[in-house]
């Protein structure tokens, strides 16, 4: 590929848990690629790791919410949820930004993390007792990776997980990319706002110990107490967030593991590797979707070229987490890799913010499934496993097991 030339963006492959073999192409050759995305805007890809580091690390840069000049996602009017009303109502830069994110991140801390785990793990339990009761073969997906981050976050949130599947339904439109119309996706930011504009006023009248009813009666950085539209948004993005990234990742980590069933055996013969594990499958997910925006609003030089000012720069972390330079045998999953500085959950002031309940759930997952399913296995062939399409998060349409 030369700079000239204009690839389509995601980039297509042959199966679900394959990188593309475009990747050590672009990092080699071509490390600011021009992509076009689905909304037909054109864009500037990034792949290698320094780059990916520097783009997402630079506070200069935000996403470009709002900004006319920025490339939009979706094939949509509105161009998707970069573009959209929830988007925009979030604090994005600055002060603000890390004003929200110090009040929300109480609720992310390693300690409230150990004291959520033994909760986490007797659900991750009865999960499998319902799948041991229903017999196999089982879609691991629905059973158990997608349930138990729900059950999680709605729990922190003091929202039912009885209304799961609206939560699916409204992230999926959210996250879409080319799956469903602009006046699908409407509809559904429409019904999600209302859902949680009603949850908070639930709270404002009756609190309880989540954390919604902590931010209600929480201030800003200039003392004063969160708008509804922020607090709605909050709920929002921390409801999509919470459950749809991991609950792909747990069914994807396994699947990636079952592929080769000698990874699963290991690491069933020596359970100490399953935090080596989990940051290993974070950094090896080829499937992990569109990566990060950020709009450029100054020049920068990235890999000797120049990008210019009024570029969106889309980051691809799951390609930086396979640079060679930066990874040693990085086409290789290996289990005890340390140190593993991957860029899965981004970096800088847009990192994730629930990194730590995203690796606790991740743990808990595993060790339960060792512990519990030990000669699990695929229920197909590794390369009938299907992707997720058409959503800004990467996936598996189901996992298949049995055991």
């Amino acid at each position: 590929m030369t700079e000239s030339e204009v690839l389509a963006y995601p980039i297509p492959v042959d199966h679900a848990l394959d990188a593309p073999q475009e990747w050590e192409r672009l990092r080699s050759r071509c490390p600011v690629a021009h992509v076009r995305l689905a909304s037909g805007d054109e864009a500037s890809l990034v792949t290698r790791y320094d780059d990916v580091k520097a783009v997402l690390s630079d506070p200069r840069f935000g996403r470009g919410t709002g900004n006319a000049d920025a490339a939009r996602v979706a094939d949509t009017d509105d161009g998707g949820l970069f573009n959209s009303e929830m988007a925009t109502v979030m604090p994005q830069e600055g002060e603000a930004h890390q004003s929200w994110r110090r009040l929300v991140g109480r609720w992310f801390t390693a300690k409230r993390m150990a004291a959520l785990r033994p909760g986490i793990t007797a659900m991750a339990d009865q999960l499998v007792d319902a799948m041991v009761d229903k017999g196999h073969p089982v879609d691991l997906k629905a059973a158990f990776g997608f349930p138990l981050p729900v059950w999680v976050i709605c729990d922190m949130l003091g929202v039912p997980d009885a209304d799961r599947d609206r939560f699916s339904y409204w992230s999926d439109c959210m996250l879409s990319m080319t799956r469903y119309t602009q006046d699908e996706m409407t509809a559904a930011m429409t019904e999600f706002g209302a859902y949680m504009a009603h949850h908070v006023e639930l709270k404002r009248t009756a609190p309880g110990e989540d954390l919604l009813s902590e931010l209600i009666v929480a201030t800003d950085a200039e003392g004063q107490p969160l708008s509804t539209a922020v607090l709605v948004a909050t709920g929002q993005a921390l409801l999509v967030a919470g459950h749809e990234t991991t609950a792909n990742m747990i069914t994807k980590m396994m699947g990636m593991l079952l592929a080769d069933r000698s990874r699963w055996e290991r690491l069933v013969q020596d359970p100490s590797l399953v935090r080596s594990t989990v940051e290993e499958a974070l950094r090896y997910d080829a499937n992990a979707g569109f990566g990060m925006i950020r709009f450029i609003d100054a020049d920068i030089e990235l890999s000797d070229v120049t990008v210019p000012a009024g570029t969106t720069v889309v980051c691809s972390m799951a390609a930086a987490n396979r640079d060679e330079t930066a990874f040693e045998n990085a086409a290789e999953l290996d289990l005890t890799r340390s140190p593993n500085p991957h860029l899965a959950f981004g970096a800088g002031a847009h990192s994730c913010l629930g990194q730590a309940l995203a690796r606790t759930e991740l743990q808990v997952a595993l060790e339960t499934l060792i512990r519990r399913l030990p000669a699990l296995d695929l229920a197909v062939a590794a390369d009938q496993l299907e992707r997720v399409d058409g959503l800004a998060v990467g996936g598996l349409r189901e996992l298949p097991v049995r055991w």
